[in-house]
């Protein structure tokens, strides 16, 4: 069995890995990998593909008759790349270019909301610089500014005060931000509680849970600092009682399932919202993404047993109400190490210390992963890992609790150095703060 994953993240090193591992058989499945980074390179059962336009991949899945392919980030889907592979009769999971909107664009995702009945922030959206000027004024901080369009979950600004989201009207309604100018602006009112991350497989109609996860997006320790990509994550996440977990599957994830097939745009893939939990108990939908969170996906698919071939068959073909997920009762951890300067303009070509002499055990006792994201071949003889992006590893592992957990990924985490690094020494307090309470 041949198969795709179309990414060069840490999500997408997770997707592959767990793939390879979901044999039916006594031979390995083929994964391909475009482009894939150093992590998927070093993995000898891994095959990167050096791909990354979709009329390339569509022949490239065709000539090699792969079974199904993968996609991990959420630029390709913004492209229209199932739209793509499904003209060419090839199977594929994730949402078509209109169904992406939810994530693509924040406008959309807000107005699909209101319509369709499911808890969310107020908010205006703006494509005037004074328009958007005098709207602040009015509502006063703090307050939340988002571009509309994609920014790599680095186009939002909680703004604290008057003068920073003043300046972040301006940076992404008058200069450039994340690479370019936005159309338009979403600024929304800022709520108070606590983050989660909550993410399903969708077939179009049935979903399918995945586990619960929380991440940290702040830079630095305390949730302080600028909003990130996300700089670690842990599964399962206390903060979601059984309670909860059935509120949200009805008021949000299958309220939008059944908007979006009333719209008729259904959903396949995987579907992610990222919520506020409220200090009464509440839930707002902050955002909804299409593809699965990172570093969420490398804690979730540590902890899934089953077989993810499997699962991915039922979501292609529409029966993910026939299957269920199992999973290690233990819990995952991972810290990300970030580049010099990240979020900013990450700092390239940094070598990476200390890969080679992590401890080595039989993968089936292994209770850790680092999963690569912002790598590449590099240095000075071409044969050294080097950065090459903001989130350049994730160090995951697998423990009795989330405090052996935490303790595990930093004792992991210890081994690997790069010039400029950052790294939060926090990841999981949350968690740690809910076990005492």
């Amino acid at each position: 069995m041949k198969l795709l994953v179309i990414g060069g993240g840490g999500r997408e090193h997770a997707l592959a890995w767990k793939l390879l591992r979901s044999s039916r058989g006594p031979a390995l499945p083929t994964v391909f990998v475009a482009p894939g980074n150093a992590g998927t390179a070093l993995d000898e059962d891994l095959e990167n593909v050096p791909l990354t336009g979709i009329p390339e991949l569509v022949e490239f899945a065709r000539k090699e008759s792969v079974a199904f392919t993968v996609v991990g980030p959420e630029a390709p889907l913004a492209d229209g790349i199932v739209d793509a592979f499904h003209a060419a009769g090839l199977k594929i999971f994730g949402p078509t270019r209109q169904a992406a909107q939810l994530e693509t664009s924040k406008e959309f995702a807000k107005a699909f909301m209101q319509r369709h009945g499911i808890p969310t922030a107020a908010y205006a959206s703006f494509d005037s610089p004074d328009e958007a000027h005098r709207y602040v004024d009015e509502k006063g901080a703090p307050i939340v500014v988002k571009a509309d369009g994609l920014a790599a979950g680095k186009g939002v600004v909680v703004a604290m005060t008057l003068e920073e989201a003043h300046a972040a009207v301006d940076a992404m309604l008058v200069k450039t931000s994340a690479g370019k100018v936005a159309a338009r602006i979403v600024i929304e009112e800022f709520l108070e509680g606590e983050e989660i991350s909550f993410i399903v497989m969708a077939d179009g109609r049935h979903v399918l849970p995945l586990a619960t996860s929380q991440d940290h997006k702040r830079l630095k320790e305390g949730d302080q600092g600028p909003n990130t990509g996300g700089m670690g994550a842990y599964s399962p996440a206390p903060a979601i009682s059984p309670m909860l977990h059935a509120k949200i599957m009805r008021e949000v994830i299958h309220a939008a399932m059944a908007g979006m097939e009333q719209e008729g745009i259904p959903f396949t893939g995987f579907l992610y919202a990222g919520l506020m939990i409220l200090p009464d108990g509440g839930i707002r939908v902050l955002e909804f993404n299409c593809r699965m969170g990172d570093p969420e996906a490398e804690v979730i698919l540590l902890r899934l047993k089953s077989n993810l071939i499997t699962l991915m068959e039922h979501a292609i073909g529409g029966t993910l109400d026939k299957v269920e997920a199992e999973w290690d009762r233990r819990t995952a951890l991972g810290v990300v190490m970030a580049a010099h300067d990240y979020p900013g303009t990450p700092r390239r070509g940094d070598v990476i210390h200390g890969l080679p002499d992590l401890p080595q055990m039989p993968a089936s006792e292994k209770d850790f992963h680092v999963f690569h994201a912002g790598t590449a071949w590099g240095g000075e003889n071409g044969k050294e890992i080097v950065t090459a992006g903001g989130r350049v590893l994730c160090i995951t592992a697998l423990a009795d609790g989330v405090r052996m957990a935490q303790r595990r990924a930093y004792e992991i985490a210890e081994h690997i150095h790069f010039d400029g690094c950052q790294m939060r020494r926090d990841i999981g307090y949350r968690a740690i703060n809910q076990s005492r309470k």
